[in-house]
């Protein structure tokens, strides 16, 4: 019984108990709002409405599927092969409290798209972003946490929680995977003198389908709270478009976490110890070392 209330009560109990907070933290600070597109049909659709409203706009939709590491390696491989320059990569997509389950190539959900798929992609790219970018104009990856990273832990014998199981906990695993991530890859691009920049950033709670799991009385709560407390789909991207192109982030003063227009700080993120151990194993999960 007590087992069951650590690891598969208190984890709901927690995350639903900090998005309380953060929404009534992002009541007070909205952002801008700006276009933006989530699924393939709605990336077409953005693509036309951007091309019909800038007549020079070279556009492009391409689809990746972050549960397949195959598809990842596909897609960096044919942009590669186009010889384009690429100054900002966003790390957007993801799932939240999906029922237990692996992706392609056998990893927990969460773990698979949240972090592994976004880690390969980067790496991938990372040689095109370096050329990409010069003194003083850097390139910048751009990854999309959330506050649900601070009650996170990471399991480095346990990645995959195969142990127990919480869709909760898993979620919020993943985001701080890939917080960690982030701050590693900055640091990276810092020493070694690469002209690549890495921050994380929390869109705060948006109105869109990633809440579709929830238990079916909270999801009908979530969707009536949400059309009046939450942030609207162009108002989330927004906050991670500034993330992208602002010029505060500029250079030196690039990377770290930012939410609500504001750099934060969270401890546990940059550990550079539990950094440097989770870099080698993931490299090491996806066969690039």
């Amino acid at each position: 019984m007590l087992s069951a209330l650590r690891f598969y009560l208190l984890p709901a109990a927690r995350l639903y108990l900090l998005g309380l907070k953060v929404l009534l933290v992002q009541l007070f600070s909205r952002p801008p709002r700006l276009p933006g597109g989530r699924d393939e049909q709605e990336g077409l659709a953005a693509v036309r409405r951007i091309c019909e409203q800038y007549k020079e706009a070279k556009v492009e939709f391409k689809k990746l599927d972050l549960a397949s590491l195959q598809s990842v390696r596909h897609f960096a491989q044919s942009f590669k092969e186009r010889d384009l320059p690429l100054n900002i990569l966003v790390n957007n997509a993801g799932v939240m409290l999906v029922p237990e389950g692996r992706t392609e190539d056998g990893f927990e959900q969460h773990f698979g798209i949240n972090y592994l798929g976004h880690f390969l992609l980067t790496w991938l790219l990372l040689d095109t972003l370096k050329d990409s970018g010069k003194c003083g104009l850097v390139s910048r990856v751009v990854n999309v946490s959330s506050s649900a990273h601070r009650i996170g832990e990471i399991r480095l014998n346990d990645l995959n929680s195969c142990q127990h199981y919480s869709a909760h906990a898993a979620y919020c695993h993943s985001k701080l995977a890939q917080l960690l991530f982030s701050s590693h890859l900055h640091q990276e691009m810092q020493s070694g003198g690469f002209p690549v920049s890495s921050c994380a950033v929390d869109p705060g709670m948006v109105d869109t389908s990633l809440y579709r799991h929830l238990w079916t009385p909270l999801r009908l709560a979530q969707s009536v709270i949400a059309g009046l407390l939450f942030r609207t789909p162009a108002e989330g991207a927004a906050t991670v478009l500034s993330a992208a192109l602002s010029p505060v982030l500029e250079g030196d003063c690039g990377g770290g976490y930012w939410a609500n227009g504001h750099r934060d700080v969270t401890t546990l993120a940059f550990d550079p110890q539990l950094q440097l151990s989770l870099w080698e194993i993931s490299l090491q999960l996806l066969g690039l070392q």
